[in-house]
């Protein structure tokens, strides 16, 4: 009596579609600079460039198409111009069918964009906590590994401070060379407090 093998029935997991590999960013580059090759042409702009050409074709659709067809109502103007009007037309077509690439891609660099501003905002809150806690340890001489650190970063904090106060409109002018001014007064409690203190007290 001969026994018939039932067919095995595909696993679960096959059935599954899976979800497509992320690629690291390096991966990505490369993979953009190999379709950039592909592309017949990719011509690079100046700002001034792009608005002078922008001015240029704002002519509307239907300009375009009413002037193709003079360039093949005659001969004439076809020669004046140098493109018959089968060329200009495929020229339009492409011009045309290019414009969803623009779309795809601005949509794309918005997304990217949009994405590594999240991951800049989460790193820049982490750290921010991680200064914050590291301060209040360091006042314990038992954490003393902390102090330079965060000393180091109080340091680059001065120096930001300073070169957004170089760069803000409107800030007043430093006085002219061999302008006299007045010194700050110094309360006589703490002339002598200043060269006492530890690093310690600074945090």
């Amino acid at each position: 009596m001969s026994s018939k093998q039932k067919p095995e029935k595909p696993s679960a997991a096959a059935e599954i579609p899976q979800p497509a590999p992320t690629l690291a960013p390096e991966v990505v580059v490369e993979q953009l600079r190999v379709m950039r090759g592909q592309i017949g042409e990719v011509s690079p702009l100046t700002p001034d460039q792009r608005k002078t050409l922008r001015n240029h074709a704002r002519t509307t659709n239907a300009i375009l198409q009413a002037s193709i067809n003079v360039i093949g109502a005659l001969d004439n103007v076809a020669q004046a111009v140098g493109q018959p009007a089968d060329n200009v037309r495929q020229l339009y077509d492409e011009a045309n069918r290019w414009t969803a690439v623009e779309d795809e891609l601005r949509g794309m660099l918005n997304g990217v964009a949009g994405a590594n501003l999240i991951r800049r905002e989460r790193v820049a809150l982490v750290t921010a906590q991680a200064f914050s806690i590291g301060v209040q340890l360091a006042r314990d001489p038992a954490n003393a590994i902390l102090v330079p650190h965060v000393l180091e970063i109080k340091r680059l904090k001065s120096i930001n401070r300073r070169k957004k106060g170089a760069q803000a409109p409107g800030t007043p002018q430093s006085p002219a060379p061999g302008t006299p001014q007045s010194p700050a007064p110094v309360t006589p409690a703490l002339a002598g407090s200043e060269a006492s203190d530890s690093e310690q007290r600074k945090l």
